[in-house]
């Protein structure tokens, strides 16, 4: 990951504890681990307290479906920095203890529907309506844009849904897409040099994919390491005429 050390950057992983976000946060202490005075790498968990430590790690509590607790991480970075150059939001909800993906209309339940729009579309748009602020104010250029990325679905493209099923989730992953593209739409006026992407890591050895990796083709469930290397790589190659994307984990333009 020799890309990410070619400039002391300040970035935010939303949902530092799951399995991509835990990944990439050790993946930037290790990239920027010979920077002195460099680096540093907020990160958020919602209730389990993280099990590892570092010197340029800061560690927030944040529940993604509170706008309370999402303003209160927002003013506690603030107090320690005057700008963020990443922000990448991690977290996402396919199945609770009581709920899984629906297969059938029948299925649709109205506060797990209300509860995948709350946590995989609208917290989005939450974190970067008071995270705004921090990246405006961020030094960048065009080659290197402040970066504000969010972890989607290719299974939230409307034009690439051939089987169906997975109401809940397929539809609060493309109200996602379109959140951010309209939001890549207000920045590109207001903060040229911020480039808003939506994400696809793959099919991830994650919690979040457990109970539906029989079904993976061999060869093609990555571990969070290697999402995470991959989706990082990608990022440190965008520009601010790329915001705006719907890209997967190897950088290729996924249909809206």
């Amino acid at each position: 990951m020799q890309t990410m050390n070619a400039t002391k950057k300040t970035y935010l992983i939303i949902g530092g504890t799951g399995g991509i976000g835990r990944a990439m946060v050790k993946q930037l202490l290790e990239s920027t681990d010979k920077e002195e005075g460099g680096s540093q790498v907020y990160a958020t968990y919602h209730k389990t307290v993280p099990d590892f430590e570092a010197d340029n790690l800061h560690w927030l509590q944040m529940d993604v479906s509170n706008e309370d607790s999402i303003e209160q991480a927002a003013t506690e970075i603030k107090q320690h920095t005057t700008h963020l150059d990443w922000v990448i939001n991690c977290v996402g909800l396919l199945h609770t203890e009581t709920a899984q993906p629906e297969k059938a209309l029948r299925q649709v339940e109205t506060d797990f529907f209300l509860q995948n729009m709350q946590v995989n579309a609208l917290a989005s748009l939450l974190i970067a309506k008071h995270i705004k602020p921090l990246l405006a104010t961020a030094e960048r250029s065009n080659e290197k844009p402040a970066i504000f990325a969010t972890i989607s679905a290719r299974v939230g493209s409307i034009s690439d849904n051939q089987v169906g099923g997975w109401y809940s989730y397929r539809m609060s992953k493309a109200a996602l897409n379109m959140g951010m593209k309209n939001l890549s739409i207000e920045w590109g006026r207001a903060l040229k040099d911020v480039c808003v992407v939506v994400m696809q890591p793959g099919t991830v050895n994650t919690q979040l994919s457990a109970p539906f990796q029989a079904n993976v083709a061999e060869g093609h469930l990555f571990s969070p390491e290697y999402s995470a290397e991959c989706l990082l790589e990608v990022l440190a190659g965008m520009t601010a005429t790329q915001s705006g994307s719907f890209v997967d984990w190897a950088g290729e333009s996924i249909p809206w």
